[in-house]
């Protein structure tokens, strides 16, 4: 990561799935988030713990114990923020794949090219990146059916 905690924008390298490298961008908010994380909490975090705790200690997200923060954990996580924020329901919760979701359709949205996006979600196939498209689609015949004046004849 490269969270310079000026408030700019940055570039975030990590690995996805299968250890496959990718370079994401993280913007000022999640950078000044990021950059307070990593002074303010991270520290002591990594400080707890046991020495086996503390061999994942090159990880940047911690749990208490100053272990790699796991999958489950995360997801645990978002799900507090979640509630706490008075967003999802039992019927629509917010996950992962909400936030992925959502981001590649804002992104398809403001006209972002589907090979970009792509690339952003670490899909191998453009075939798979293509299923947000018809989220975006949907929402253009919603559009032009409220909008166009001969949309209903």
């Amino acid at each position: 990561a490269d969270p310079d905690g000026g408030g700019r924008s940055a570039l975030l390298r990590l690995r996805g799935k299968g250890g496959k490298e990718r370079v994401v961008p993280l913007g000022s908010y999640a950078v000044q988030a990021l950059s307070a994380y990593l002074v303010r909490a991270r520290p002591a975090l990594a400080a707890a713990g046991t020495p086996e705790d503390r061999a994942s200690a090159g990880a940047v997200f911690l749990n208490s114990r100053g272990a790699r923060l796991s999958r489950q954990s995360a997801w645990a996580v978002l799900r507090t923020a979640a509630e706490r924020a008075g967003v999802g329901s039992p019927d629509h919760p917010v996950t992962p794949h909400t936030l992925r979701h959502s981001f590649a359709t804002h992104l398809l949205e403001g006209g972002a090219d589907v090979r970009v996006v792509q690339e952003l979600l670490g899909h191998a196939s453009v075939t798979t990146t293509q299923i947000y498209t018809m989220v975006t689609a949907d929402a253009l015949r919603e559009v032009y059916a409220a909008s166009h004046p001969r949309a209903l004849g």
